[in-house]
């Protein structure tokens, strides 16, 4: 089952579901242009491995894999003794210090198999990547100006709308997602796709090697499918607000939009 949105779906942008929707974006982007362009290269998935700790300001958007949950409402009930009964002394339990986690990022590379040269990296874009000062964000950086000094091409797809955004000489109208291409032959240009919350994702042109055309990639059928295989319809509340906020605007849209699917009451 498709989002019921028509490009991108801001429900998919909680810090907490992102690292699952991220890896289907990867997983399926990869299958996409490995079919297409065998077999002169192939796809691949690598990863960006950084050290976050307790003063990274990344930290708050890195869920950690295992936590207590406590179930709304609940917050203050854990712990209520009644008048008049004595209480044991506590006892400890053991858990883990987070001081340090050692966090992986996957991007892919697409590589000329004859040559073993990587020609593009794609990267799509992580909410740690976005916070000033974080490791997530240093690590991303590192990673683009080593592509961009290099004679391999660079994919950038942001389909976050908060946090900060990636670095460009120009000032750019305001958008909600980002697509930038860095073509080797074409720098210090690239191009840049700007996109609305409204809009159908793009396709976009993959650059390869000279003397091979593009891989032309549609994004919005890439979503579509990491969707439907992660079957978001049966987790995702349509009838709260999304995590991140809409804007004031967006959220009457998307107010109107979720009711005429039958998504969300009148």
């Amino acid at each position: 089952m498709p989002s019921p949105f028509p490009g991108m779906d801001p429900y998919l942008e909680d810090a907490g579901l992102w690292p699952d929707v991220h890896h289907g974006l990867i997983s399926e982007i990869q299958a996409e242009l490995n079919q297409r362009l065998r077999p002169k290269y192939h796809v691949r998935v690598e990863e960006r491995v950084y050290i976050s700790d307790e003063n990274d300001p990344g930290r708050s958007v890195i869920v950690p894999d295992l936590h207590v949950a406590v179930r709304p409402g609940r917050e203050q009930s854990l712990f209520d003794p009644k008048p008049g009964i004595e209480l044991d002394v506590a006892e400890p339990i053991v858990v883990t210090t987070l001081i340090e986690e050692e966090i992986h990022e996957a991007r892919l590379e697409i590589v000329d198999r004859d040559a073993r040269q990587v020609v593009t990296v794609i990267e799509v874009v992580s909410p740690s990547n976005k916070i000033a000062g974080s490791r997530g964000r240093a690590s991303f950086e590192q990673k683009r100006q080593e592509v961009m000094h290099s004679l391999s091409h660079w994919v950038e797809i942001d389909l976050l709308r908060t946090g900060l955004s990636l670095v460009l000489r120009e000032r750019v109208a305001p958008c909600d997602y980002l697509v930038h291409v860095s073509e080797q032959w074409r720098r210090p240009r690239g191009l840049l796709w700007q996109i609305h919350l409204p809009q159908r994702l793009p396709r976009i042109r993959v650059p390869l090697r000279p003397d091979d055309p593009a891989a032309v990639l549609d994004l919005q059928a890439v979503l579509d499918r990491a969707y439907d295989r992660a079957a978001y319809d049966l987790v995702l509340d349509y009838r709260s607000e999304p995590v991140p906020p809409l804007s004031e605007m967006q959220a009457r849209w998307a107010d109107r939009l979720l009711n005429q699917k039958g998504l969300r009451p009148a």
